[in-house]
């Protein structure tokens, strides 16, 4: 108990040390791909399951729920984000049990902005081309369970964003706890700080210009512009849930999450899911930006999110053998909400 409460501890005085910034930072960051979550199952829940969230969709959340996990499983996300926008984004993820408590996982998520037309100061209308940037993220996790209460673990990501003459590269750690209690381990606290990492800053061709040379020299020279470097959208999540069980069959949970944000406000929200036989699951959330005053410091999201999931066995000798598929919205204020849409392989 005291190894547990000593781990605690350390998160969060990691976590509120990094998170004692000034607020004049909000809207600085950059790198936004590492908050948007390609899962369903965690996006219906309005991403707010730190302390219950496990196997491929903790390498998005909270790494220690990683190793929560029988044996191997296998994910893949499609995204539709803010219909009407036309960005989509794909990911696939993998978590393999190793040992009596370890678990090592890989996650890629990929966006897809469609083409966009290529303008010029002299063809506004567009000149015929298209371009589409690459934005990707890649992962590589360690979990490790500590006689089924406590458990630990680490993403280390790359992070990348491109067009064909211009990039830039960064590398981010998360980390993560969860704690369970409780006779049939009802009560979970997990502690997850995301996003830490360096800062990104572009370059390539595409910020070369050709001008005058000094003087009076009738021909051009090549000029090379620096960019700005950025940081990353570190955050900070504090999650707790408890499941209710009815029976054998029944499971409600409900559960709470603070997310605090390094440069935007900070989050508070909860939500429910029910699971009947751990088959069929159907799950809602509510979150909100805290210090909002006005309609145009609110964010693009109304506050709303559902989901569920259906869940079958494949085999008859091993009961943890099963596929499943997984839907989720989120509500927006503008264009047409978000849909995830998932399936899920445990072996």
């Amino acid at each position: 108990m005291k190894k547990t409460l000593y781990i605690i501890y350390i998160f969060l005085l990691a976590g509120f040390s990094v998170y004692a910034g000034n607020p004049d930072r909000q809207g600085e960051a950059g790198a936004a791909q590492l908050l948007l979550n390609p899962y369903a199952r965690s996006a219906g829940l309005h991403t707010l399951n730190t302390s219950s969230v496990s196997g491929v969709e903790a390498l998005h959340l909270n790494p220690a729920g990683l190793s929560r996990i029988s044996k191997t499983q296998f994910v893949l996300g499609h995204t539709m984000y803010l219909q009407g926008t036309d960005i989509r984004f794909n990911a696939l993820g993998l978590s393999q049990r190793v040992g009596k408590g370890g678990a090592f996982g890989f996650s890629l998520m990929s966006i897809d902005f469609g083409d966009i037309p290529v303008t010029t100061t002299f063809q506004p209308e567009g000149t015929g081309a298209t371009f589409s940037p690459s934005f990707f993220n890649m992962g590589l996790s360690y979990a490790h369970i500590f006689e089924n209460k406590v458990s630990v673990g680490i993403t280390m990501r790359a992070v990348s964003e491109s067009t064909s003459d211009i990039n830039s590269f960064a590398f981010a750690v998360d980390a993560g706890v969860q704690y369970v209690t409780g006779e049939q381990d009802n009560f979970k606290f997990g502690i997850s700080l995301r996003n830490v990492g360096s800062r990104m800053a572009y370059s390539g061709q595409g910020l070369s210009t050709a001008a005058p040379a000094p003087g009076r020299g009738a021909y051009n020279l090549t000029y090379s512009q620096r960019a700005a470097g950025f940081e990353l959208p570190s955050v900070l999540n504090i999650g707790a849930s408890y499941d209710f069980r009815m029976g054998g069959a029944h499971r409600l949970t409900m559960l709470g999450n603070f997310t605090a944000n390094s440069f935007s406000r900070d989050q508070i929200g909860g939500g429910l899911e029910y699971a009947l036989k751990e088959r069929f699951m159907l799950r809602a959330a509510y979150k909100v930006d805290m210090g909002v005053t006005s309609i145009e410091e609110a964010p693009i999201y109304s506050g709303l999110s559902a989901g569920a999931s259906l869940e079958v066995p494949t085999s008859r000798d091993k009961k943890d053998s099963t596929f499943g598929i997984d839907y989720a919205f989120t509500a927006s204020r503008v264009w047409k909400g978000t849909h995830n849409f998932g399936v899920r392989f445990n072996f």
